[in-house]
């Protein structure tokens, strides 16, 4: 199975010190982990996506902007308070997608899981081998959960429900 081989690409990760290379590798692997959860992400059109899956978090990705060679996206799983309705956004991460260099940068990561710097400006090697690391673990969890975004979903109401057993299913809500 495919996730086994990212687990050993991960574990591999971690036992090693951040270098440069090693951050690259990494930035190439979630590429090819966002790739999988948005197949056609270098042609979808600005706007928001939902992937619901039954017993799971709703997983939110906006495309806030679209360039020849680039595409910059908001990705978060979306927590409704049972009392309030209140919408909580954890983890919260705005992305650069590269798509020559078949790159993912991460621009704000907001979690509160990890102790990550909450202002990610401007940081480090380490800072952004674990914002890059915690993004790794965290699309192979949305994958393992079913999660994606079909390339060319229909505008539907946000407040469709799914029956249990249901496929992924993608939400658009047109810009």
């Amino acid at each position: 199975m495919q996730f086994a081989l990212d687990r050993a690409f991960l574990l591999k990760l971690i036992a090693g010190r951040p270098d440069v290379g090693a951050l690259m590798s990494l930035c190439e692997e979630n590429f090819i982990l966002l790739r999988r959860l948005a197949p056609e992400l270098n042609a979808y059109p600005a706007g928001q996506r939902l992937s619901r899956r039954p017993g799971t978090v709703d997983l939110a990705l906006e495309v806030e902007e679209q360039a020849r060679y680039t595409t910059l996206v908001h990705l978060t799983h979306r927590f409704t308070d049972a009392e309030t309705l209140e919408t909580h956004s954890d983890p919260d991460a705005r992305l650069r997608v590269y798509h020559d260099a078949r790159q993912v940068e991460v621009l704000e990561l907001r979690q509160s899981m990890l102790p990550l710097r909450t202002r990610y400006a401007h940081p480090a090697l380490t800072d952004k081998w674990r914002a890059n690391l915690f993004l790794s673990k965290w699309l192979m969890f949305c994958l393992r959960q079913g999660h994606g975004f079909a390339p060319d979903p229909s505008p539907v109401d946000g407040r469709r429900s799914l029956v249990d057993g249901a496929s992924p299913v993608c939400l658009a809500q047109p810009s």
